[in-house]
């Protein structure tokens, strides 16, 4: 059987073991072993997690136990890593005690609401943990870049959005904002895997197509963004996602480390990586003298 025929055939005639075994043995393409590889890698990676996965049980086993809540704010450009990451925490947690919250275009109804209100109907309840992928910091970049909101808008936002964290957290909600940090290159090469790859096309929209064009306006927005908002009560938390599989591991270490739960496995090294999981002090560094080198360069 030619290697070329195996991505030909019908799902009903997909090889058996033994014929697999038969191409293996008798000069496999590149092509073929590439494929092979990327896949075994896929699962090695999806096994990996699965430790840290059952932790994530534990925690959920402990905020329901003791009746708390927790809100977990995913943010990043598109294209960074979010959905991936967020299928990957809950993948295994009981369904019954988190939901993830992806809200849409505001109704016209909440356009006249106040800004914070269509989240806040979405808050848990005792013994719940709620995933935002996006959340009110839509008002902090696309929505100020695209001229979503006005300009009072957006600076009414920046100057009230820590008393407004600050108060949620003193009211006993465990509060966590993860930024996931993709490199323009990085961005670049996962745009055009949308394009082509068909089972993907549907993440790639309009302004997905702009925010290649527009990297320099959302850099400066998310750099006053982590400036005014990443208080001592409400830190940011930066992870580097061009390594997707990097970014999930640390993503769950950092929220299991944000809680004291109950059965804490001690033969896990729950560190994350200090070079991809970095506070919003040391990324505003980095960005500072990113400006300063391309301004010299200039």
């Amino acid at each position: 059987m030619k290697i070329e025929k195996l991505y030909e055939k019908e799902i009903e005639d997909i090889l058996n073991y033994e014929d697999f075994l038969d191409i293996l043995r008798n000069n496999p393409s590149e092509e073929f072993l590439k494929d092979l590889h990327g896949k075994y890698e896929y699962r090695s990676q999806e096994e990996a997690l699965r430790t840290l996965q059952v932790e994530l049980i534990k925690l959920q086993d402990h905020l329901e136990k003791h009746n708390e809540k927790m809100i977990i704010l995913i943010e990043g450009r598109d294209a960074s890593g979010k959905g991936g990451a967020i299928r990957r925490i809950t993948r295994y947690m009981n369904e019954k005690h988190y939901r993830v919250v992806a809200l849409g275009k505001p109704s016209d109804v909440e356009k006249n609401q106040w800004y914070f209100q269509r989240y806040i109907q979405h808050f848990p309840k005792g013994g719940e943990i709620v995933l935002f992928d996006r959340s009110w910091y839509n008002r902090s970049m696309v929505e100020p870049v695209f001229g979503f909101c006005t300009e009072e808008q957006y600076e009414t936002f920046m100057k009230t959005v820590p008393r407004f964290e600050e108060d949620l957290i003193d009211h006993g909600i465990h509060f966590l904002k993860i930024y996931f940090s993709v490199s323009k290159e990085e961005q670049s090469k996962r745009f055009e895997e949308r394009e082509e790859n068909p089972l993907k096309q549907w993440k790639l929209s309009e302004i997905d197509l702009q925010m290649q064009e527009r990297w320099d306006e959302f850099t400066r927005k998310k750099y006053r963004m982590l400036k005014e908002t990443n208080t001592q009560k409400s830190p940011w938390t930066i992870i580097r996602s061009d390594d997707k599989f990097i970014a999930r591991i640390n993503a769950i270490k950092t929220i299991l480390n944000k809680v004291d739960y109950e059965g804490r496995d001690s033969r896990i090294d729950f560190r994350v990586d200090s070079k991809i999981v970095i506070s919003a002090e040391k990324e505003l560094e980095i960005m500072t003298q990113t400006a300063k080198n391309r301004g010299k360069s200039n």
